[in-house]
């Protein structure tokens, strides 16, 4: 790393744990009111972040959110000296529950099903993959102009839709620091080396 300075650097951050149970069992009908009331749930008031991730916004002044309370109530938390930029932009990829009768499975296992199925084409009455590929092609437009006009920028999002914003910045020659994990407060650093910029 020797002879290189950092550019631009974005900060995704998974929110923390939501204030609900997490892997009741339930069936296809049960799956889909689970999604509202997973979407409606603020932040579990014992899920505090760990404070290497504190650190990691001390200095900024502004942190993005979505506008899911367990994200801006999370983004409120980590960094209280800052503002927060709340967009329904960063909101996550949604789900539908699929028709499966006669099921019963758990939460996370609802979640994966309903994501492969997502990515096929299932979408009905939510946004499908091409749309949400979209717009996580503007949230990275967004803290992009922001990293390279401040040095840095952060957002407390959502773990899949964190995913698919890292994916574009990556295209796009950032350097990745941490890996997308299915964990509360999960940070992944993007970097943007001076001289490798690109549009």
């Amino acid at each position: 790393m020797s002879g290189e300075t950092r550019g631009a650097r974005i900060i995704l951050i998974r929110h923390g744990q939501p204030d609900i149970a997490l892997t009741p069992r339930t069936s296809h009908s049960g799956f889909a009111d689970y999604i509202g009331a997973y979407e409606a749930a603020g932040l579990d008031p014992a899920s505090l972040p760990p404070e290497e991730l504190r650190d990691l916004v001390r200095e900024l002044d502004a942190v993005f959110t979505s506008d899911r309370p367990r994200s801006t109530q999370s983004a409120r938390v980590l960094a209280p000296h800052a503002e927060l930029v709340v967009d329904p932009l960063f909101a996550e990829a949604p789900l539908a529950s699929p028709r499966i009768p006669l099921v019963s499975l758990t939460v996370p296992t609802w979640a994966v099903v309903s994501r492969i199925l997502w990515h096929a084409g299932f979408s009905p009455g939510i946004e499908g993959y091409r749309k949400s590929r979209q717009r996580a092609g503007e949230a990275a437009d967004i803290l992009t102009a922001r990293a390279r006009e401040s040095g840095a920028a952060a957002l407390v999002a959502h773990g899949y839709f964190n995913a698919m914003i890292g994916r574009i910045l990556r295209r796009r020659g950032f350097s990745r620091t941490g890996s997308h994990r299915v964990r509360y407060w999960n940070a992944v650093i993007y970097e943007e080396r001076d001289g490798r910029r690109q549009g």
